[in-house]
């Protein structure tokens, strides 16, 4: 007996484009730390570490690299039209062109003085920025995820609220770059030997202070919330909100193989966002007055892009030029093996930092498409970003 299969509902999808998205924006992290310490304890600890590893390494030719590829894509589509008046207000076109422009020129600069010098120090420092401001993008990123998609379920953040997740979001990036508390030390990065920054005991314990008092008022901000209006911030956004904090920003050693496993959790994050905005954006010009291309068609073509030009930043180009023969009698071979890969890798980390404090802000007209669509009828969309 053949028996029918019923077609799927509106509510079926739905259900599963809220579980993809559940597990997308953090719900993942959290099915994966059981998976990661049961197959710690069945291949043991060095055999899972060099496989989690090498499945790292390659994933992130179609994970992290072309999170930081799209990036570039986004930022200087129609270039020219946003350096000049008329697309941006001229507060948001000013930070176009500083990001756009004087950022990236410093950057150059300060890679090429450590590449030309061989110095270490230069190229350490860097790093050491790199660094310090990774934790910064993540608790933006994450102060956005969960600004962005509350507000898609209706709920949205008044001021006393929005600044008690803020002040969790810098206490937190403090308190992660801060602990553990270690004295100056050589160590290597990219191939690179430098001598690190000492991060003081007292350092550690003052933003750890912080960090926890910083959570007591954003409990109490949503207690307050609850008990005035019976509402509190949509479960999925919020837990992206604290696996963003908590697990993958302060506590992300804690489990020695997700140590591997975050910057693609994060790059995930970052990609469905992009996949939301492009694909609201190419259906709204898919009919008239525009009659775009096919959304699937946009999404390809922009999936394809930030894979090639991903490659191209962190494969290609450096192993061409750490493989060039005048490498080994330039001042850059005194920097190690691969210096052009540390140079190239700081350098887009960096930029990529910056070219997000523009993009995801609300003063970007594009933004209003993170909202259309799905939630059709918002006057406009909060912005993605922490600092306004």
């Amino acid at each position: 007996m053949i028996s029918a299969v019923a077609p799927a509902t509106p509510r079926d999808g739905g259900r599963r484009a809220g579980i993809v998205e559940f597990l997308v924006l953090g719900g993942g992290t959290l099915v994966l730390f059981p998976l990661s310490w049961l197959f710690r304890r069945t291949a043991g600890l060095d055999a899972s570490e060099d496989f989690i590893d090498a499945l790292a390494y390659h994933a992130a030719v179609v994970i992290n690299n072309p999170h930081f590829a799209v990036t570039y894509l986004l930022f200087y589509k129609d270039a020219k039209s946003r350096a000049l008046p008329g697309v941006f207000p001229p507060g948001q076109r000013a930070r176009y062109l500083l990001v756009g422009l004087v950022v990236p020129l410093v950057l150059l600069a300060w890679a090429c003085f450590a590449l030309t010098r061989g110095s270490a120090r230069s190229m350490g420092n860097m790093i050491e920025l790199m660094f310090f401001l990774v934790g910064w993008h993540y608790v933006k990123q994450g102060f956005g995820i969960l600004t962005v998609f509350s507000a898609r379920r209706g709920f949205r953040f008044r001021p006393a609220e929005r600044i008690a997740v803020l002040g969790h979001c810098f206490a937190g990036w403090a308190y992660a770059w801060a602990s553990p508390a270690v004295a100056a030390k050589s160590v290597q990065e990219k191939g690179v030997v430098y001598t690190a920054l000492a991060h003081p005991i007292w350092l550690e314990q003052v933003t750890g202070v912080a960090f926890g008092l910083s959570a007591v008022v954003l409990v109490v901000a949503l207690a307050r919330r609850f008990r005035h209006d019976r509402q509190l911030p949509p479960f999925a956004p919020f837990l992206g909100f604290l696996v963003t904090i908590w697990l993958w920003t302060i506590y992300s050693s804690l489990d020695p193989l997700m140590l591997y496993l975050i910057p693609a959790l994060h790059s995930i994050q970052y990609g469905y966002v992009v996949w939301l905005l492009r694909r609201n954006q190419a259906r709204a010009a898919e009919g008239p007055p525009l009659f775009g291309k096919p959304a699937a068609v946009r999404l390809t073509v922009l999936a394809g892009s930030a894979i090639a030009l991903g490659w191209v930043l962190f494969r290609g180009a450096p192993s061409l030029l750490d493989g060039a023969r005048v490498l080994r009698s330039s001042p850059a071979a005194r920097l190690g093996e691969t210096p052009y890969l540390a140079a190239i890798f700081v350098f887009v980390n960096i930029h990529h930092y910056f070219m997000d404090t523009v993009l995801w802000r609300r003063e970007n007209p594009e933004t209003r498409h993170l909202v259309s669509g799905d939630a059709a009828g918002e006057p406009q969309p909060p912005e993605l970003e922490v600092a306004r």
